[in-house]
This record gives C-alpha cells, structure tokens and sequence, in this order.
C-alpha cells in the first residue's frame, strides 16, 4: 500500500490547524480539567502559543513541517538537525489519521536522512506514555531522563553503530 505524504514547511496560515491539532493531543487530559468550556479553549491557546513560541525560539523552524496527506493537512513533523543528530522536536498527528502507516513513513523519512548524514535521531517522551513501547519497536533506546517526566530516546543507523563499537 502507497500512502501519499507530503510535507510543507509550516507558515502562518498554518496556525489554526497547528491549533486543532495540538488541542487534540490534549483532549484525553483536558476531561478532567474542572473548566467550563470556555476556560478550556482559553487555556489550551495559551498552552499552544507558549509552545509554539519556545519551539521558534530555541529549534530551526526552517525544519518544522505540515504533514499532509492527499494534500489534506493531518499532522506535524518538527525537526532540528545539530552536528551529531537530528532530533525530532514533535511528530503528532490527528487522531482520526493515526494507526494508518503515517507515522511509520514520518519515522522512515527521518531515518533515511539520518543514515544518509551518520547521524542519530533522538526525542523526547513521557516516561509513562504507551507510545514509547512503539518507538522502541522501531529501534530508539534510553539515552537519558530530562527531568522527573520525560525520558531521551536515541535511534543510531547501522553504520554508525559499528564506527561507534556498538
């Protein structure tokens, strides 16, 4: 089965559906959230924005792409490139759109460059969050905890591991 994915370079006009989707990434936790739906909405926006602001601070958005499906707008892919890894700074998709080989074509994409450059690929993942067992299927290992939440993941191509030993 081919899966037709695009990927654009995100613009402001991007930002309602970065929006959408990043409020979908957070509908499950904002259930239990004793806010009217109102405050909700308020909250999740300034959620949004103070993400989106320390993405485009600290990482090269010139790497932070809409993921597209059939040229309809169904996900996210940020991506940094620094000297000895690319690390992935967010890969979300809209729930509707999970579970359909997306992100393993998103995951393939990445890899492929990462091995092309002999780099490795890291991200970042909440210690108890079902979806690390998935990226340890696709090869990523602990690298490290950031903090009390979040655990570094790396994945190294084969041919850096045999230069590295491993």
């Amino acid at each position: 089965m081919t899966i037709d994915i695009q990927l654009h370079p995100y613009t402001s006009e991007d930002l309602p559906f970065l929006y959408r989707l990043y409020a979908s990434t957070r509908q499950q936790e904002m259930q239990f959230f004793p806010f009217d739906e109102a405050q909700k909405q308020a909250f999740l926006h300034q959620q949004f924005q103070a993400q989106l602001q320390h993405y485009t601070q600290h990482y090269n958005k010139a790497k932070f792409f809409i993921v597209r499906r059939n040229n309809i707008a169904v996900g996210r892919l940020f991506l940094d490139q620094w000297q000895h890894e690319i690390r992935i700074v967010d890969i979300s998709l809209l729930p509707e759109f999970q579970q359909q080989g997306i992100g393993s074509w998103l995951f393939q994409f990445v890899f492929e460059r990462a091995a092309a450059a002999q780099l490795s690929v890291s991200i970042h993942v909440e210690q108890h969050n079902p979806v690390r067992s998935w990226y340890e299927k696709l090869g990523f290992k602990y690298k490290s905890q950031t903090n009390e939440v979040y655990l570094l993941m790396e994945w190294i191509p084969d041919d850096k591991r045999s230069t590295l030993g491993l």
